[in-house]
């Protein structure tokens, strides 16, 4: 099991929890909660290793593209890059209401 740990800046603050997916085969969890600072900090636990650098790209986009200021905790059970993208965007769709 792996834990990676990333922070951004970030600008628009989200209200709300959201709970996105479950944890099972090629699939994975996302909690979303409203956080006070302004970091946006994410948590990743993983079964699959050596992919801290691609996590870290698909995670920055999301947070740079919606611009989302949270704590994010991602459990992940072989999700693909497609699929972790896919969650993030409902879970956007969740706490923003779009």
């Amino acid at each position: 099991m792996e834990k990676l740990n990333y922070t951004f800046q970030a600008n628009r603050p989200v209200t709300k929890q959201a709970h996105i997916g479950v944890v099972g085969s090629g699939d994975l969890e996302i909690l979303i909660q409203p956080i006070e600072g302004p970091e946006t900090k994410v948590e990743v636990r993983t079964g699959i290793t050596g992919y801290a650098e691609t996590w870290q790209k698909v995670v920055e986009r999301f947070v740079s593209q919606q611009d989302i200021l949270a704590s994010i905790k991602i459990n992940d059970f072989g999700a693909t890059p497609g699929v972790v993208s896919i969650r993030l965007a409902q879970a956007a769709e969740v706490v923003f209401g779009e």
